[in-house]
């Protein structure tokens, strides 16, 4: 009986050995769909060409166990880039549509001028001039998207303001274009901003040039 049980084994096994065999050669006959074209849409021509790029070291790569984390390690280091999305098209591409981050306003930090995203990110400056705030001061980008988001839900209208100013104690001023500064308190910036745009509106701060909201329950005008 022993012996009849081991032959078994021993057939058995050499019919696995047969299969797989077959089965590796049938294996390696298949040829998985491999990345060639890399696709870049949503920013300028040159920036696009940029990212392709830095993903060239992924083609030839099997589409299927494609790692997002490599394209997704290049993409969040670009400081133009909002949000994307990323789309095999089978056999051989993949396309990266992006929405291009909105500028804000500029700043001067360490030596280099920049533009602020609404991303939040900092974006090495261009020589062409932008018809954005300046924001002045060592600021955190994060409390300044914030202050952006009270601004466009009050009644100033951003496309009104000419400088931002920016102090250690968490405060904001603004300069409007025509020169007027509101001074803002460490709270309550949306109540303060609406009434200085409520005082502005009705024509009570003729040849004011300061709005001072800093303590709270009263406004200074300074002219």
């Amino acid at each position: 009986m022993p012996q009849k049980k081991n032959k078994k084994i021993f057939i058995y096994f050499f019919l696995f050995l047969i299969l797989s065999s077959a089965n590796n050669q049938i294996l390696k006959k298949i040829e998985y769909p491999k990345l060639k074209n890399i696709q870049v849409i949503g920013l300028d021509k040159i920036e696009n060409l940029e990212i392709e790029n830095k993903l060239t070291h992924l083609k030839l790569q099997n589409l299927y166990f494609l790692n997002p984390f490599q394209i997704k390690e290049i993409l969040d280091e670009n400081s133009l880039i909002e949000t994307y999305s990323v789309f095999k098209k089978f056999p051989s591409t993949i396309i990266i549509k992006i929405k291009k981050t909105r500028i804000l306003a500029s700043t001067y930090k360490n030596g280099f001028n920049y533009y602020i995203g609404s991303n939040g990110k900092l974006i090495k400056a261009k020589n062409n001039k932008i018809d954005k705030p300046f924001v002045f001061g060592n600021f955190n980008n994060t409390e300044f998207l914030k202050l952006k988001e009270i601004i466009d839900k009050s009644k100033l209208d951003y496309r009104n303001i000419k400088k931002i100013y920016f102090f250690n104690s968490g405060r904001w001023d603004i300069e409007l274009l025509d020169g007027l500064l509101i001074k803002l308190p460490e709270k309550k910036f949306l109540q303060s901003i609406n009434i200085s745009m409520d005082l502005i509106s009705k024509n009570k701060i003729k040849n004011i040039k300061i709005i001072d909201n800093r303590i709270e329950g009263q406004v200074i005008l300074n002219e």
